[in-house]
């Protein structure tokens, strides 16, 4: 139950960083992916152009310190 519960919270906070950027789920989390220093780089893989139109947001998205210190305290 606890895994279900902190999964639930990682979503809620990703919805909410999303929808403040208006933006997609997908763009946040390789946006956030990105900012970590022991990531070289986010992979990400797309296979329908709906899929690829989820993605590409990334490129153009910079998290505020608040967005990114959510994103970290949800996902510790």
């Amino acid at each position: 139950r606890y895994i279900a519960s902190a999964i639930e919270s990682a979503l809620a906070a990703l919805d909410e960083v999303a929808g403040a950027q208006e933006t997609t789920v997908a763009a946040v989390a390789l946006a956030w992916l990105a900012a970590q220093p022991t990531v070289a780089t986010p992979i990400a893989s797309a296979r329908t152009p709906g899929q690829l139109a989820e993605l590409l947001p990334m490129a153009d998205l910079t998290l505020s310190r608040n967005e990114l210190d959510l994103l970290d305290r949800v996902s510790a």
